[in-house]
């Protein structure tokens, strides 16, 4: 009766996962392509540091969505990995370095956002592209070094299990005690510093907003549901998963619950793409016109179609 309970446990987190990851990719794969041309073509003419950092923000979720594909498979199989077993690092090292590059961008964009309000003049001299290129490179290295973490686990000769067939988790206990205390240092390092300037930053930026009565009550609004959103955002996706290395590391062990809040990071590539189209007036304007040109253009194909033009 205990077996029949487990097997149907496991069976059901499985096709959890499995959904979340289908919804997850058909949405947010659209989205973020759309995403991705807009701020490509601003790049491309006159760039503000946001439009910068947004477009890594968006490679970032794209690269997480590469990896859903093969976490589907990983599902349908009963969280048992059937591929490679270098395809399962590959795959960790990705999914994992992008959350925290995501964590990492959304610091760095709410700190220019900060900074444009909070010092306009100091925000002009800080307009060249150069700047947010640099930071985004630091950022990429950082969650990049960070997480090679998932190869040394994997396949350091005296770390590695070789008889698994779970990908990254049944830890043994000698993985653990190299694992924990460096998750511990990602949730400070990686997770609790960029909530807390986030939080700052935005918060200051609220008082600010609400201190200059010139500022148009609209804009006003806009600005502040972007930061509130923003913050939600990190706190609803980013901080449970996170949450999970502290109880870990105090408790011993890897908690079988960071399952499910993988998943609110995969719903978190859903909604990045409405905040950029709420924070950015490129994306909102490439969305309307590549809608607009698709409408004209079927509209003059069926006209051409139609016989009683002839």
């Amino acid at each position: 009766m205990y077996c029949i309970s487990v097997h149907s446990s496991e069976n059901f987190k499985s096709e959890i996962i499995l959904s979340v990851y289908i919804i997850s990719f058909l949405i947010g794969c659209p989205a973020n392509l759309l995403a991705l041309y807009a701020f490509s073509i601003k790049v491309h003419s006159k760039p503000l540091p946001t439009d910068i950092l947004l477009l890594n923000l968006t490679i970032s979720d794209l690269l997480f969505l590469a990896t859903a594909p093969l976490k589907m498979h990983e599902a349908a199989s009963g969280m048992n990995w059937k591929l490679p077993p270098f395809m399962c690092s590959i795959v960790s090292f990705t999914f994992f370095s992008t959350i925290y590059t995501s964590s990492l961008l959304l610091m760095a964009v709410s700190v220019v956002r900060y900074i444009g309000v909070v010092f306009p003049i100091a925000a002009r001299k800080m307009q060249k592209p150069i700047y947010p290129v640099i930071a985004s490179i630091v950022i990429w290295v950082i969650s990049s070094a960070h997480c090679s973490i998932t190869f040394i686990t994997i396949h350091h000769p005296s770390l590695s299990s070789k008889n698994s067939t779970i990908c990254y988790e049944n830890f043994t206990k000698k993985q653990l005690e190299v694992l924990l205390p460096v998750r511990l240092e990602f949730f400070f390092v990686l997770c609790l510093l960029p909530l807390l300037v986030c939080i700052y930053c935005y918060s200051s930026l609220i008082v600010t907003l609400y201190s200059r009565p010139r500022i148009p009550w609209k804009k006003k609004k806009k600005a502040i549901g972007m930061a509130l959103g923003t913050l939600a955002v990190f706190l609803i996706c980013v901080v449970p998963y996170n949450s999970s290395h502290l109880v870990g590391y105090f408790t011993g062990v890897s908690p079988k619950w960071r399952h499910y809040t993988l998943l609110l990071l995969a719903f978190n590539t859903c909604i990045d793409p409405f905040i950029f189209y709420f924070s950015s007036s490129i994306f909102r304007f490439t969305i309307k016109t590549s809608i607009f040109k698709k409408l004209r253009m079927n509209l003059v194909k069926r006209q051409n179609q139609d016989p009683s033009n002839s």
